[in-house]
């Protein structure tokens, strides 16, 4: 068997509002931009300072790595980001340069859809040449990673409980995506398939499907309801409920205070600095709701067991 890695893959952020634009350009593949659309993004990151994203991913992989360490497998973990650097064909040139000759490859988007992991696996492979991969499609019905979240849960619901003598209910959400990316098998559009027997895209069901998980998990959720935030400003309808709506909805049944609690992302990064410390706070707050979020999952160790499982069990595949 030859030389062995794990390549983590993520979304990745710029440093800099400065370069707000090329991220863009990078995020939408090219594709025009109104100004005040990019004028909008840099507001939102100056707001906020930075986004840590990319560090964040850095550490995880770290993680990671020590967790398989400690299982006995000694193998470099890399990061490759798909919109900024690094670069994930800079990252799968620099692992054959470095040898490797197989590696174990994840999304750190767990929800599988085309408008995420079927490009990362696209990128991946367009540089892999000899280098044998195992791609993980989607990871959402991961036991351990519906326990991460619900260890961030638990700990936030108890110290609202503390506050407020009961507990308090529960929204969750995942990032939105295009409604023409769900709906349509891609081989319909014109457009290549992204993987073997593309048809109908799993991400909203799999996003749904990791929130009754972590709900599951943590039983003293009163009730609990589901939203897709962040839609995007690109042309056409982004799948909902938005959470906007969905606030209004609660607000109307009179909860006052609400967890709201993204099981798509997995560090801190603008649609959680942003969207969700500022923008729905502020629109919950006017309808005299107070929301309030658990800690993102981050450098949690629980997430990390889950993605050493999964390259554990990538390289088993690989060694056949």
């Amino acid at each position: 068997m030859g030389k062995e890695a794990v390549l983590l893959l993520a979304h990745g952020t710029p440093e800099t509002v400065e370069q707000i634009p090329e991220y863009l350009r990078n995020v939408v593949s090219g594709r025009p931009l109104p100004q005040a659309v990019i004028e909008e993004i840099q507001h939102r990151y100056a707001l906020i300072g930075r986004s840590p994203l990319t560090e964040l991913t850095l550490e995880q992989g770290r993680t990671v790595e020590a967790q398989l360490a400690q299982s006995g497998e000694s193998v470099r973990v890399y990061v490759g980001m798909r919109n900024w650097r690094p670069y994930i064909p800079d990252v799968v040139k620099q692992m054959r340069a470095d040898g490797v000759e197989a590696a174990a490859v994840i999304c750190l988007a767990p929800q599988n859809s085309r408008t995420s992991v079927g490009l990362y696996k696209r990128a991946t492979q367009a540089e892999a040449g000899p280098m044998r991969i195992d791609f993980t499609e989607g990871w959402a019905q991961h036991p351990l990673l519906a326990e991460a979240f619900a260890e961030r849960l638990r700990a936030a619901m108890a110290r609202l409980k503390a506050e407020t003598g009961e507990n308090v209910p529960v929204l969750f959400t995942a990032h939105s995506v295009p409604c023409r990316t769900i709906q349509t098998p891609a081989a319909s559009e014109g457009q290549p398939r992204l993987w073997p027997g593309a048809g109908v895209d799993p991400y909203a069901e799999e996003a749904k499907h990791t929130a009754a998980l972590v709900a599951e998990r943590v039983p003293e959720i009163p009730r609990w309801w589901f939203a897709f935030q962040s839609q995007g400003a690109s042309g056409g309808p982004w799948i909902g409920p938005t959470v906007e709506a969905t606030l209004d909805a609660i607000a109307a049944e009179g909860v006052k205070t609400l967890l709201l609690q993204p099981v798509g992302f997995l560090c801190d990064h603008v649609e959680i600095l942003y969207d969700v410390d500022i923008a729905f706070k502020e629109y919950a707050q006017k309808l005299g709701v107070r929301l309030e979020r658990p800690e993102s999952l981050n450098a949690s160790g629980k997430l990390a067991e889950a993605v050493a499982d999964l390259a554990r069990k990538g390289l088993a595949r690989l060694r056949g």
